[in-house]
């Protein structure tokens, strides 16, 4: 890759960003923390899988359709 490429600079202006980093790392692994909580803890217990216990498999598309056109 040149030096004095435009992607070279992009990626050497992050990469000496986050190396220089105190506090930005602390935050970035408190953000990091929080958005696995969010997509992995409260899927598994607070969102299950809805289509699987009242959809046939293999006809979850019909379900959805019925559903969304039951009262038209």
């Amino acid at each position: 890759m040149k030096k004095d490429g435009f992607l070279y600079r992009v990626w050497d202006l992050y990469y000496d960003g986050f190396r220089h980093m105190t506090l930005g790392k602390t935050l970035w692994a408190i953000i990091l923390i929080k958005l696995f909580i969010i997509f992995v803890v409260l899927k598994i217990f607070f969102f299950p899988n809805f289509l699987k216990t009242h959809a046939p498999e293999g006809e979850e598309a019909e379900y959805v359709a019925t559903e969304l056109t039951k009262d038209i």
